[in-house]
């Protein structure tokens, strides 16, 4: 009763307002000058308040005529209320500011130090932290790097342990896509394309790892499939450095997705290949290959026609014996990646259902941790690199993914906030506020590019200087020592648990193996329903291998 009773006290309250300003207007209409510019106001709201009465669209609106405004309002202005005003340091939406900061001090080499300890809850379940040793060691060089390439690769690459990770052009601006590329070429490291092929923009002499994804851009034929004579002809520029085959990425895998054609610019057209006036799709799933078989054959092909460069994968993982299919294809045919990215759910995009983004998809660190030990299990792991993405920001983070099995690992969103991006999350909307995500050429031309790529450059190189840190100070040599026992988790809130415990390392050969492991049975079940020439589960007999699971 009280609601019915504030409703039309308020909706009677806008109409007084509304009928207030008309008689005051009209009393004022005798007067002469600036009372002519109220009048033209008032009449105005007069008119708003009308609209808003006898339009359907909004029920607000129609309840609470001109005042209504003020919801909306505000609404529009709730994102920038909370990060200013009112989230704490350590409020992850999805970054911290504690985490924005440390990117923005590093990048732009001012001091980065934190006074008065630790803001974290240390004894909350979820904390984790790095076991120190009595005897530190002082590593001097923090160009930290690992060779990639196997032992059918001609043109090995000896890559940064940190590296940016894919972003297309489309997605980011061409300022955008010109800072990373030249900060890439000043620090050392390699960038990735993402799926949207190679732009004029990407040539400023970083080296570049060329993704190739569903939509085969810049590799594809006129009806949208692959072009082995185009890839051939791409991949072998010097500038490319590797060649990756995206399967899905952690923000929303196994979706695609369409760039309408009023969103395709000339230099988007000529970067993916395709038309102008036209809807570009990019399918869910590839069409070259259906099978893990087909997989590896692929993978053979990309090799060869790059010239011996090194051809690895990009997924994030969902049904685990999906995985172990393309495994049991590796071991059937003798043909394997020279790396394999594990892209985590919590990594970021310009664009994904709400579903997807929040709960499709398996987290990084649980990712990172099955594909290591099921290419331990099958005697792989030596052969191939593994390569981790998702919210990899500060040298914590390198150094737990490290320890988990990672070789290298890759930030997207990291180098982004190196070139100014305060976390708006209007990438969706062509409104970046600071010219990173758009293709309005207005807006891009506040990124200088010559300034950020200083900054890209310097991020990276302050980033692994605290990771040589954090490694000298458990006692390690290199940061790619790390192990899991060198991290501790806290599991409740009185207990905590070895990394060795939460995310062991497993046997070497075990899946290969016909004797049933007391420890590893659900592993080998899996592992048992797996064939080499299909995605799909193969039935087994019961037996000491027969635990149904995908």
């Amino acid at each position: 009763m009280r609601s019915t009773y504030l409703q039309k006290r308020y909706s009677l309250l806008g109409v007084a307002f509304v009928a207030a300003l008309v008689f005051a207007v009209a009393a004022a209409a005798t007067l002469s000058g600036w009372m002519v510019l109220l009048f033209a106001v008032f009449a105005a709201l007069f008119a708003l308040g009308v609209y808003d009465v006898i339009q359907a669209r909004h029920a607000v609106l129609r309840n609470y005529p001109i005042i209504g405004h003020i919801r909306y309002l505000m609404e529009s202005i709730r994102p920038e209320i909370r990060q200013y005003l009112l989230e704490s340091d350590r409020d992850e939406e999805p970054f911290s500011r504690e985490t924005r900061s440390l990117v923005y001090q590093r990048a732009k080499g001012v001091e980065d130090k934190k006074p008065f300890g630790t803001s974290e809850r240390v004894y909350d379940s979820g904390y984790a932290w790095v076991t120190h040793s009595i005897n530190p060691k002082h590593i001097t060089n923090s160009d930290f790097r690992v060779r990639i390439g196997g032992k059918n690769c001609l043109q090995p690459y000896d890559a940064s342990i940190y590296n940016i990770s894919a972003m297309s052009f489309g997605a980011l601006s061409a300022n955008a896509i010109k800072a990373l590329n030249a900060g890439a070429k000043i620090g050392g490291f390699a960038h990735d394309t993402g799926e949207g092929g190679i732009s004029i923009h990407h040539r400023q002499g970083g080296a570049l790892i060329y993704q190739v994804a569903s939509g085969y851009f810049g590799c594809r034929n006129d009806k949208g499939g692959f072009d082995p004579q185009k890839f051939a002809a791409q991949a072998a520029d010097p500038q490319i450095k590797m060649i990756e085959i995206k399967l899905s990425q952690g923000a929303k895998p196994g979706h695609g997705g369409m760039l309408p054609a009023s969103k395709i610019t000339p230099e988007i057209a000529a970067a993916r290949g395709i038309p102008m006036g036209i809807d570009c799709v990019s399918p869910a799933a590839h069409s070259e290959f259906s099978t893990p078989l087909e997989l590896m054959d692929f993978v053979a092909r990309l090799r060869d026609l790059s010239g011996g460069k090194p051809v690895g994968l990009k997924l994030c993982i969902g049904h685990r014996r999906e995985f172990m299919c393309m495994v049991k294809a590796m071991l059937q045919t003798g043909i394997s990646p020279d790396f394999i990215v594990v892209d985590g759910k919590e990594g970021g995009t310009g664009s994904a259902p709400l579903e997807f983004a929040n709960r499709v998809g398996m987290p990084m660190l649980e990712g990172l941790h099955f594909v290591h030990n099921t290419l331990r299990g099958a005697g792989l792991r030596e052969e191939i690199r593994i390569g981790a993405a998702g919210k990899i920001v500060t040298a914590f983070d390198i150094a737990r993914a490290l320890a988990l099995g990672a070789d290298w690992c890759n930030s997207a969103r990291g180098f982004m906030f190196a070139i100014g991006c305060i976390q708006a999350q209007a990438c969706h909307t062509n409104k970046c506020p600071v010219g990173i995500a758009t293709q309005d050429t207005l807006r891009q031309r506040a990124l200088d590019p010559d300034d950020k790529s200083t900054r890209v450059a310097r991020f990276h190189s302050n980033t692994l200087k605290a990771l040589g840190e954090i490694a000298g100070a458990a006692g390690l040599d290199c940061p790619n020592d790390f192990l899991p026992y060198h991290l501790m988790f806290r599991q409740t809130d009185n207990a905590f648990r070895d990394g060795n415990e939460v995310y062991a390392y497993l046997p070497e050969g075990f899946l290969l193996s016909k004797d049933p492991h007391p420890d590893l049975r659900e592993w080998q079940s899996r592992w048992g329903r797996a064939a080499a020439d299909s995605f799909a589960p193969k039935e087994i007999p019961h037996g000491p291998f027969s635990i149904a699971a995908q």
